[in-house]
């Protein structure tokens, strides 16, 4: 069998540990917060990150300097037969072409797989590709089941500022004016790479509720679904809640999203996610 090494990034929220055991090589993306720099679960946690937000301004991330990339090629060159990149959307994110890029100076011939996403379905990509791999899979087999994956995913999101996504870029000053005057929370969800706006709702209860229902609509075809949130675990509970007596097979995880969404959408922020006919190695 081909060894294989993975290369993503800190949007995968990978255990240390387990990318050790497999293969997983973790690239960090930078936090700035005033004059400091960070590498994202490298040099601050998220807790430590979220209290320093609230008394920060100027906050914003960035993507891995392409030297660290290619460092990182150079020594897998003579380790592994092949290299899987596997990063957060590139339409919100320069980090996969940054990446390929550093193969490619390099000399290393990776195969780059946009997930489209980051968080809870890029980390459940890496972890299907590894056992697709076990099983005997060549690599470019393993790209077309990825690729599968990421056609087959939905992620919602409830921003909880909307200010920062506006000087992000991802959100419209007109959505954030009339966010403002008629204090509409923003349903968002993940098409092709992107952040779009699903709906319009007047309170954040109804916009929760409003995310619940659009899961049920998959629920016969999912059998996990995992709530995101930063630094808002209790009402990420209570969507757990909701969620326990929808389909008696099905499994919720929380995960608190890793600070650079923080950057993005503000502390406070719930999302959603599954993968439909997710692959089940056990």
């Amino acid at each position: 069998m081909r060894s294989i090494a993975w290369v993503t990034d800190s949007t995968s929220t990978i255990d240390p540990e387990f990318a050790k055991e497999n293969h997983i090589y973790i690239v960090p993306l930078r936090l700035i917060l005033g004059q400091e720099i960070y590498k994202e679960s490298i040099d601050i946690s998220a807790e430590d990150f979220y209290e320093k937000m609230r008394h920060e301004s100027k906050v914003s991330s960035s993507q891995p300097p392409i030297g660290e990339f290619i460092e990182l090629y150079e020594s897998l060159k003579e380790k592994y037969d092949d290299v899987i990149a596997i990063h957060c959307s590139s339409e919100l994110s320069g980090t996969l072409n940054t990446s390929m890029q550093a193969a490619e100076i390099a000399e290393v011939p990776a195969v780059g797989i946009d997930s489209r996403f980051g968080a809870f379905p890029l980390r459940e990509m890496v972890m299907a590709g590894i056992s697709w791999h076990k099983l005997g899979h060549s690599i470019h087999e393993i790209k077309e089941k990825i690729e599968t994956m990421v056609q087959n995913t939905s992620f919602y999101l409830i921003p909880a500022n909307l200010h920062r996504l506006h000087s992000s870029g991802r959100v419209s000053g007109t959505q954030l004016l009339l966010s403002n005057l008629l204090r509409i929370h923003l349903l968002l969800r993940f098409e092709e790479g992107k952040v779009v706006v699903e709906e319009k709702i007047r309170t954040f209860k109804k916009a929760k509720q409003k995310m619940v229902e659009t899961l049920k609509f998959d629920i016969q075809k999912i059998k996990k679904v995992c709530i995101m949130h930063a630094n808002n675990e209790e009402e990420a509970k209570e969507i757990e809640k909701e969620l326990s007596g929808l389909h008696p097979s099905l499994k919720t995880e929380i995960m608190t999203f890793i600070p650079v969404v923080g950057v993005h959408t503000g502390e406070g922020t719930l999302a959603m996610s599954w993968i439909k006919n997710q692959p089940s190695f056990s």
